[in-house]
């Protein structure tokens, strides 16, 4: 081998960053020694006796070339490398593991390469040369991450890449399309780059077609000189003209170059600049194509601007004159849709008289453009603004005044309206209906007042409006109310309203056209819908319905509903199939409805989750204005009175809300969005308000007496998924944290019904009665009760319902579930039980099995116990009253006499564990000594592992077969729920990838819970959840008043449960911060709290951090580490450790000391000796385990105190060490019997380090990395 080669395997080890450059090397001195050939060419048959001397020397050959590749290969790799790769057979097989290992980071470090190529980005004022290079070292990078871009798509991501200045030389690219190769581009930018620089400024080509044309026939001209032949420069003597000009009678030009004469020449092209310098004009803004830069001619209107020195910045006209920019800012324009326009970077030019927007500078920020007889500017498919074309030219339409229907304060504190159009305010209060509308409103009277003007053009309307084919044929009227009903369901909606509705449902009187619509999760609530619609309406009229007109919806045609209709002496109408204007009321109303809640949401900016409220006004407005189907209003036909509009408001608009006397939380003024603009609304209103952002104001609503026609199907909530109820008390919210969110309130609660009450009261009422009845049938089936008389002396205890709505991972509802639980709180000890201990599995027990599930390829299997506690055998007579809503008739002096227990009970989890225990014990299984919820079967070589935690089971194993007879072995045993591929254990989300058998464990959507839950979804990111430097002692309780009130409305105590929570189960990185924080629970102050909102924004800027098992080794290894007397009140240490098998932690903890070190060596001791009593847990768990074959070695626990390892091993007379407690001294047992091994490490490698004191940032990182904490980005 060549000294060259040897350099190459000396320097050039493989440690996994590095796998791309390795690759492409070993590759060539794999071709150099002419044994590349075995890694793409099979291996060839072994020979035999029969072979031919050709294979033979074929074999050879392979054989030979394959050693000397693995001896290369082998060489280049690291130590742990090639400790994971010795037992492979041949060099092919290394490099595809190599690949396996590599390649997915590759790819992402290809994909970041590309990434910064793609968005490099020239600075302004930046030389060519230096951006090329640039250009060219980051495209050097990817095509080393062997990135394929081609030389076309290579060269426009450099021109792209050139800053604005560049824009003439990006057009003429565009518009000739010629051939670079990247070092022409290079010459040929930077001679655009000699031409722009003149003088002391930066000239900017810009301002119409004119512009455009000269500055590409000058680049053309200065090319074409370039091609002739090098010019010397400055080879001419400047001379001062001493004549005349001929043409204009000036000194220092001729007539040839008299601008006089240019402007001449040109003055058809100039007509636009003509046009600019005519009128004057600081409201008027001009939309030009040609313009490269916002150009305006007065300082009204600035928000920020920079003054800019003279010549700085020239812009050239279109007659090629030079005009110098005096300042450089943001102008906010104001449009009559009530939005507003940043044009961002606008010069200030005196010399203009028009105010110029340039088109590609709207672009560069999202907006787009279209021209036609109107031009309309969007973004994001929304229309921003439009404007019109005068005079040749398109002028924007601006605002008058900034606000419509709001009120401002003057200078001189007057409060004032601002003035608009009377008639497209009310346009816009009424929902955006038609000008005939508000006509007919004037005569009629409700708007009496109201001079009536033309409409404007409305953008909301033209954006949410869209015309269809009108429904011919009018059928027989109805001649009273409730005489015939028209009724459509429609959805479902691409976007969920707030409270996780879906579809809405109409009804409209064909008298009076007087609507109701009901909003519905599951289209299957129509008939629940029609049952209330018709209760309300007539009870309110005193009339019956007589007909109901409908398409032919499943909803409708369904056997419950049409008997329903029969039951109740209701005519069913049907369209004929395929034929909508048959059910042509409906479908207007459904159109009609639609236009508005579009035009509406699209005026007021709010989210489109908020197109319940917005369908919910548009119905109460449609029966308060006239019709062209009737004479009057349909509220007047309902009710007989005429509607008054005075209390309508523009839906959205900003409004306040005035703190209630009956509240007690003091919460101060809030601003809201007007959704429903008066009192009467309160009743079917969520509780949880709609409040956006902060603001003081007074707003207090009028009550007047209405009908009721906007109807929710769940008046109690108000959000999609939510946090669990936690309990039935109406919770109040803390005046801390009312500003805490930007955008939406406080989450509250799911409003599960509280009581059987509320349960049959719910709009969900059926689907709990099913829920209650099928638990009454598990309890029958299980014979968990018989009926008996109450024995005299005894008093039974109660029970009652317990109702929830289970969710799925979308957050939508997937079953409703109602549990019968006793209340065991009345329960007395010895009388109606004993023992009441049952143990749970462990979590860490839990991620050690998954652990070893990843590196063994093991099956994971889930499974859910159907009303297990109903299982468990009672030993105690106990008595319980009747469940409410299931009491027998003629047997209501009876109660329950319990034989089995039922869930409430204080033993009813220790029966069911008794039961289970007996059950698996009796079918093979084995319970583990040190875990005993964890039980093992092993048959030869098929092995099963049960977990249980209450009623929830993991099966993990080997062999498929096995696995589904346990499964069906359960199912016959219990009533069971099999829930398949672990996917979701006890609220982990469980992520694998068996090619590289890794497993991820992630509790993102925990972590959104909980931000929102405490209102810190809307905060910034933390980079570390705990401070460095930050020290907190009981010293920082409340100081005064002020303080106590503030922290008495803090819930610090439910703050750090839900962080413990998440440490705990994955999240290992915030187990010291949370071991700080729950030190002060008993009396917090200010700066303890804010310990604790460093931590949620941490986890916001982490939540998806997943604890990784990467299917490495399956050895136990432990560090341990301590802070010497870091808890500045008691001065005690704090002790940290943390265990990883497989690649993963499994085990971490960090707490205070119970005693007070007099040295760090003491303290590294004491902390040392709690890490190995858990070193010895472990280790004789993963015995009883039978598949770890490093089970029986000593367990390493690395120490970074030279003192405590030396006392670990023997013992050593030392005056510091003297008297430390005897049972500490337990280390040197452990140690002595073989079950652990204490060694020296380097603080820098200690992965507890992190559980004893608060690190720097890229400490911090990689010691997570090494513990196995990554982003799930970097998994999926």
């Amino acid at each position: 081998m060549t000294p060259s080669l040897m350099n190459i395997l000396k320097d050039n080890t493989l440690t996994g960053d590095n796998y791309v450059t390795w690759k492409r090397k070993i590759g060539l001195l794999l071709q150099s020694e002419k044994h590349k050939f075995v890694l793409t060419t099979p291996k060839p048959p072994a020979p035999n006796n029969e072979s031919s001397i050709m294979c033979r020397d074929e074999y050879e050959q392979w054989k030979t070339s394959d050693d000397m590749a693995k001896c290369y290969i082998m060489a280049t790799i690291s130590d742990v490398l090639q400790q994971q790769h010795e037992g492979m057979e041949s060099a092919a097989d290394i490099m595809m593991s190599l690949e396996e290992m590599f390649a997915m980071k590759s790819r992402t470090t290809k994909r970041e390469a590309v990434t910064a190529f793609m968005n490099l980005r020239m600075k302004p004022g930046q030389a060519v040369k230096d951006h090329m290079m640039k250009v060219i070292a980051h495209l050097n990078i990817a095509e080393l991450h062997d990135a394929e871009i081609d030389g076309e798509t290579k060269i426009d991501m450099v021109v792209n890449s050139l800053s604005d200045s560049f824009d003439q030389f990006k057009l003429d690219y565009t518009l000739n399309k010629k051939e670079y190769t990247l070092q022409g581009l290079m010459q040929d930018v930077q001679s655009a780059e000699k031409i722009l620089v003149k003088g002391k400024g930066q000239e900017i080509h810009m301002v119409g077609k004119v512009a455009t044309v000269k500055a590409r026939q000058k680049v053309k001209k200065q090319q074409k000189k370039k091609q002739l032949g090098p010019i010397k420069k400055e080879t001419k003597k400047v001379t001062k003209i001493k004549g005349k000009c001929f043409l204009c009678g000036e000194k220092g030009h001729w007539k040839r170059n008299c601008p006089k004469s240019q402007n001449k020449k040109e003055e058809g092209n100039l007509n636009y600049l003509e046009t600019c310098f005519l009128a004057d004009s600081t409201d008027s803004w001009i939309i030009d194509s040609g313009a490269t830069n916002h150009v305006c001619y007065s300082l009204q209107g600035f928000q920020e601007r920079r003054k800019l020195s003279k010549n700085e910045i020239n812009l050239r006209l279109g007659n090629g004159t030079l005009v110098s920019a005096s300042a450089v800012g943001d102008i906010r324009v104001y449009l009559d849709s009530r939005r507003h326009l940043d044009l961002i970077d606008v010069y200030y030019v005196p010399q203009f008289k028009r105010n110029l927007i340039s088109v590609s500078c709207l672009n560069k920020f999202g907006y787009s453009v279209t021209f036609n007889k109107v031009f309309i500017i969007s973004k994001n498919d929304k229309i921003i603004c439009q404007g019109t074309l005068e005079n040749g030219l398109y002028f924007l339409h601006r605002n008058i005044s900034h606000s419509l229907d709001t009120e401002i304060t003057e200078p001189n504190h007057k409060r004032v309206k601002l003035s608009t159009d009377e008639t497209y305010l009310w346009h816009l209060r009424l929902g955006h209906i038609n000008l005939n509308r508000i006509k007919r409103l004037v005569s009629d009277g409700p708007l009496s007042d109201l001079k009536v003007d033309d409409l404007p053009t409305c953008e909301s309307c033209l954006e949410g409006k869209m015309t269809k084919r009108t429904f011919s044929a009018k059928g027989a009227r109805a001649t009273e109310c409730l005489g015939l009903i028209h009724t459509d369901v429609c959805g479902p909606m691409s976007i969920q309203a707030r409270g996780g509705y879906e579809y809405f449902i109409t009804f409209t009187d064909d008298y009076s056209r007087f609507g109701y619509v009901y909003l519905m999760r599951h289209k299957s609530d129509a008939f629940d819908m029609f049952k209330a619609f018709k209760a309300e309406v007539e009870n309110q009229l005193e009339k019956h319905i007589k007909i109901l007109r409908s398409d032919r919806g499943g909803e409708y045609l369904s056997g419950e509903f049409q008997q329903y209709l029969i039951d109740n002496g209701i005519v069913s109408q049907f369209s004929a199939p395929g034929t909508p204007q048959q059910n042509g009321v409906a479908e207007r109303r459904n159109r009609t409805l639609l236009d508005m809640v579009r035009s509406m949401l699209s005026y007021s900016t709010l989210p489109i989750s908020f197109w319940g409220y917005a369908l919910q006004t548009a119905i109460y407005i449609l029966n308060d204005v006239p019709s062209k189907s009737v004479p009057k209003t349909p509220h007047e036909l309902w009710t007989g009175r005429k509607p008054s509009l005075q209390h309508l408001r523009i839906f959205g608009c900003p409004s306040a809300c005035v703190k209630r006397k009956d509240r007690k939380d003091g919460v101060p003024f809030r601003n809201m969005y007007i959704c429903r603009e008066k009192d009467y609304m309160n009743d079917f209103v969520p509780r949880s308000r709609i409040v956006l952002n902060e603001m003081s104001g007074d707003t207090i609503p009028r009550e007047v007496a209405q009908p009721n026609p906007i109807v929710s199907s769940d008046p109690t909530q108000d959000q999609q998924p939510t946090i669990p109820r936690r309990s039935g008390r109406v919770r109040t919210q803390p005046e801390r944290y009312i500003g805490l969110g930007e955008s939406v309130e406080n989450l509250p609660d799911d409003d599960d019904p509280y009581t059987y009450k509320e349960a049959m009261e719910d709009v969900d009422s059926r689907h709990w009665q099913k829920a209650m009845q099928s638990e009454i049938e598990s309890m029958f089936d299980n014979k968990v009760w018989s009926l008996v008389d109450l024995p005299k002396g005894i008093k039974p205890i109660g029970c009652k319902w317990v109702y929830k709505r289970k969710r799925g991972m979308d957050g939508k509802v997937e079953t409703f579930k109602a549990r019968l639980v006793a209340k065991g709180y009345t329960q007395k000890e010895g009388i109606d039980y004993e023992e009441t201990f049952s143990p749970v599995a462990m979590l860490k027990s839990i991620r050690i099995l998954l652990s070893i599930a990843a590196s063994l390829d093991l099956e994971i299997w889930q499974m859910d116990v159907k009303t297990a506690f109903l299982n468990g055998c009672l030993d105690e007579s106990i008595y319980m009253m009747q469940p409410e809503g299931f009491i027998e008739k003629g047997q209501v002096d009876k109660v329950c006499k319990l034989q089995k227990s039922i869930y409430g009970l204080k033993q009813a989890s220790r029966s069911w564990n008794i039961r289970f225990d007996q059950a698996v014990k009796g079918f093979g299984f084995i319970q583990n000594p040190d875990e005993p919820c964890v039980y093992k079967r092993i048959k030869g070589d098929k092995l099963v592992f049960l977990i249980i935690y209450v009623d929830d089971i993991l099966l993990i194993g080997n062999d498929v077969g096995v696995l589904t007879s346990v499964k069906e072995w359960l199912a016959k045993q219990f009533d069971m729920k099999d829930l398949g591929e672990a996917s979701f254990i006890l609220g982990i989300q469980v992520i694998r990838d068996r090619k590289n058998r890794t497993i991820a464990l992630s509790q993102a959507s925990y972590i959104d819970k909980i931000l929102s839950r405490f209102s810190m979804q809307d905060s910034k990111k933390g980079m570390l959840p705990f401070r460095h430097g930050i020290k907190l002692s009981k010293e920082q309780v409340p100081k005064n008043e002020h303080e106590e009130q503030f922290m008495s409305r803090v819930p610090y105590a439910s703050a750090v449960g839900s962080l413990m929570y998440a440490m705990l189960c994955t999240r290992p990185d915030i187990c010291f911060a949370v071991g700080i924080v729950s030190r002060f629970q008993s009396k917090p102050g200010p700066d303890h709290w804010t310990a604790v909102k460093h931590i949620f924004k941490y986890l916001k800027r982490t939540r998806d951090n997943m604890l990784v098992y990467s299917g490495g080794d399956l050895v136990p290894v432990g560090y341990t580490d301590s802070d010497f007397q870091s808890d500045s009140d008691s001065r005690k240490s704090t002790s940290g450790a943390v265990f990883t098998i497989g690649g993963g932690a499994v085990i971490w903890r960090s707490i205070k000391q119970s005693c007070i070190a007099d040295s760090t060596m003491e303290a590294e001791y004491v902390a040392a000796c709690e890490a190995a009593k858990e070193a010895v847990w472990l280790r004789q768990f993963l015995i009883d385990l039978e598949v770890v074959p490093s089970a029986n070695k000593q367990i390493t626990i690395y120490c970074d105190n030279s003192g405590a390892v030396a006392n670990s091993k023997e013992p050593r007379s030392h005056k510091r060490g003297k008297h430390i407690e005897r049972k500490y001294h337990l280390l040197r047992e452990i140690v002595q019997r073989g079950d652990v091994t204490i060694t020296k490490i380097a603080s820098a490698e200690n992965l507890a380090d992190p559980f004893t004191k608060a690190l720097p940032q890229k400490s911090f990182d990689g010691h997570l990395e090494n513990m196995g904490l990554r982003d799930m980005t970097h998994l999926l």
